[in-house]
């Protein structure tokens, strides 16, 4: 039978253990380093080095789907991601834009609103909703398509967006206006 003393280092070497594995299973260095999928909205060493694309160019990579975990997750603009919208992620293109996805295999295309950050995978460009993965033929068999990204309405200043115009030519329309009214 353990003595008193030997029980007591014991269970403190226990309870150390389950504290310790706890903490380092919660911290967001753990979750990344695993193969978990993270949250796209949480900060990243990557997001400082992007920076945002203004041009209203189009784009061709890899588009992957939503982890269906992630429903109901806050997004980087701040609404809950809803598996059934036309949500979309992309690191470059500014949160609001609406773009055009084209599915390069299928031909399949479907509208998309930028509202989170996102795929951290090389040569992944998009993020898309199950909802819109299914629009343009991405299967669950293989999860990821190449396609096509056509900037339809960049975002502006006031939270308006100005059809088939880039950003950054709206900011400077709206100086041009700004200065005309006074």
């Amino acid at each position: 039978m353990l003595k008193k003393s030997n029980f007591n280092g014991l269970a403190g070497l226990v309870m150390a253990w389950l504290i310790g594995t706890c903490i380092a299973g919660f911290s967001p260095d753990a979750q990344a380093a695993g193969k978990q999928v993270r949250h796209h909205s949480l900060p990243s060493r990557q997001d400082a080095k992007v920076k945002p694309d203004l041009s209203g160019r189009k784009r061709i990579g890899h588009a992957s789907v939503y982890a269906a975990k992630l429903a109901g997750k806050k997004m980087a603009d701040g609404t809950k991601m809803n598996p059934h919208s036309d949500n979309a992620a992309s690191k470059t293109l500014p949160l609001g834009t609406t773009a055009k996805v084209t599915n390069l295999q299928t031909g399949q295309s479907a509208k998309v609103t930028i509202r989170d950050r996102g795929p951290y995978v090389k040569g992944r460009i998009l993020d898309v909703s199950p909802a819109t993965a299914h629009q343009i033929g991405i299967t669950k068999h293989k999860g990821v398509a190449k396609v096509q990204v056509t900037p339809i309405a960049a975002p502006t200043t006031n939270d308006s967006a100005k059809p088939g115009i880039p950003a950054k030519k709206v900011k400077a329309n709206k100086a041009t206006s700004a200065g005309q009214r006074q």
